[in-house]
């Protein structure tokens, strides 16, 4: 059994963070592990107002601990860290261990919250996670604010942008989110590789109920390197996951929804197996 780990935040809804990255291993017939950083919570009196709430450094230290010296991942992914010691300890670990697939998805901000959480961490993100990871996956708005590049609007400026962060040390970079570019009737994404660009694209699946779509992504690309998948493959077939995945998203409450990610079965027949 192939073993992998994520380093995130816990979503109190089930639909993004960890939740969602376990699920997704599960779904590519893997042994997911996890570390919590934060806990999100959402208030239902308050038109799902987030509220975060950050585990102690030495709760996490444990769970890395148990995750890395006492099992052993094959491949991490990050994503919400929310602290500077979360931060800290994810390079620390990473390192020590020598963990050559690591997914890095740089999460800045909780769906619906507006601004950037702890922006004073994004500096810190690129210099000392950044390096280490085989894939990084920001959204439009987390490569701006790795990039500097201010209004990324264009499928041009997303390639600037990918080309920036891997001259700052990125290995493989997918800058998601092209669909909401102006005017965009398809799912676009670019992949750069440091010599070439790869324009991946899929049908626009129209759904406000895409909760968690990111930390999917992130997480099935980190399952794809664990398989033994390139960084290309990876991310193509997490394109098809997310894809197959929000074409039958549906509601939790008033407020937000998720894609299905068992909907792959369907589709695909069988869970994902080795390439």
């Amino acid at each position: 059994m192939i073993k992998l780990a994520t380093i995130a935040g816990s979503d109190a809804s089930g639909g993004a963070g960890l939740e969602a990255d376990l699920k997704t291993f599960e779904e590519y017939g893997l042994y997911g592990m996890a570390a919590v950083t934060v806990i999100a919570a959402m208030d239902p009196d308050n038109n799902w107002a987030h509220k975060v709430f950050p585990v102690s450094e030495d709760a996490l230290r444990a769970q890395l601990e148990t995750i890395f010296k006492g099992v052993g991942p094959s491949a991490v992914k990050t994503g919400m860290l929310g602290t500077p010691y979360a931060l800290e300890l994810s390079r620390e670990y990473i390192e020590t261990y020598k963990i050559k697939n690591y997914v890095l998805d740089p999460v800045m901000v909780c769906k619906g919250a507006g601004e950037a959480l702890n922006p004073e961490l994004n500096a810190a993100l690129a210099e000392k996670l950044l390096p280490l990871a085989r894939v990084v996956t920001p959204n439009l708005f987390e490569a701006e604010q790795l990039s500097g590049i201010k209004n990324i609007d264009t499928i041009e400026t997303m390639k600037a942008a990918a080309e920036i962060i891997y001259k700052k040390g990125g290995q493989n970079v997918f800058v998601k989110g092209g669909a909401k570019l102006p005017g965009q009737s398809k799912a676009i994404d670019v992949f750069f590789d440091g010599e070439k660009f790869e324009i991946v694209e899929a049908a626009l699946i129209k759904t406000k109920w895409n909760h968690g779509s990111g930390c999917t992504v992130a997480a099935a690309i980190c399952a794809g390197l664990a398989w033994g998948l390139s960084p290309l493959e990876s991310v193509l077939r997490a394109k098809k996951f997310i894809t197959e995945s929000l074409a039958h998203s549906f509601a939790l409450n008033t407020w937000v929804g998720p894609g299905n990610l068992s909907s792959w079965r369907n589709a695909f027949g069988e869970q994902v197996q080795r390439a």
